[in-house]
């Protein structure tokens, strides 16, 4: 299974320098301040291989703007109730766009049909009663339904038990997963060698 694999919410400088060794492809930093894994301070090391990830929250453009300046993102992940237009216009500024979307039932994935064309990619992760992650795993059948076409990423409880169900979901838009919390030690510090079988596995 050749996937794209990124690990979210990293906070610590030599925590970030061994992800990035295992071959991962993006690392993902959350510039949302209600969230434990909020990073604002410019950490020692950034990774030089694996791609950039700024997670927002219904956020400003200006603010965005100097995050992605001053941490060189690659990519802007909108966490909010940002519109299409938004997308559209972060995106005609030279940025790459990930829209994230909660999902708890089929007709969840009829928003993600208006931002068709606005982002470079979309994730699919567990609706919650907040922004952000969960730690849980919604029912993938639902995103069979999913017709559209930019690619999309796996999110919400992807732990280490879940890779014979990565495995046999097959989807042609789905391009990549995201691990964020199953993989931790403590809020934003991820375990280093859970990824690294996690890693091994998915790609066998």
């Amino acid at each position: 299974m050749n996937t794209i694999i990124k690990v979210c919410g990293m906070v610590d400088t030599e925590n970030i320098r061994e992800v990035e060794k295992l071959g991962v492809d993006m690392l993902g930093f959350i510039f949302y301040p209600k969230s434990p894994r909020y990073i604002y301070e410019l950490p020692e090391y950034l990774p030089t291989r694996a791609k950039r990830v700024g997670v927002f929250v219904n956020e400003n453009k200006e603010n965005i703007y100097m995050y992605a300046d001053r941490f060189g993102l690659d990519y802007i992940q909108l966490h909010g109730n940002e519109s299409p237009a938004y997308c559209r216009s972060l995106r005609n500024s030279g940025h790459r766009i990930i829209k994230a979307f909660s999902i708890y039932n089929p007709k969840d994935l009829l928003i993600a049909s208006d931002y068709q064309g606005f982002c470079d990619y979309l994730l699919f992760d567990t609706r919650t009663t907040s922004f952000g992650g969960s730690g849980k795993q919604f029912d993938w059948n639902i995103l069979y339904r999913y017709n559209g076409s930019t690619p999309f990423l796996l999110s919400g409880g992807i732990n280490s038990y879940s890779i014979r169900a990565l495995k046999n979901f097959h989807h042609s838009r789905m391009i990549g997963v995201d691990l964020n919390s199953r993989f931790e030690t403590s809020p934003g510090i991820k375990d280093v060698e859970r990824i690294k079988k996690f890693v091994e596995e998915i790609r066998e």
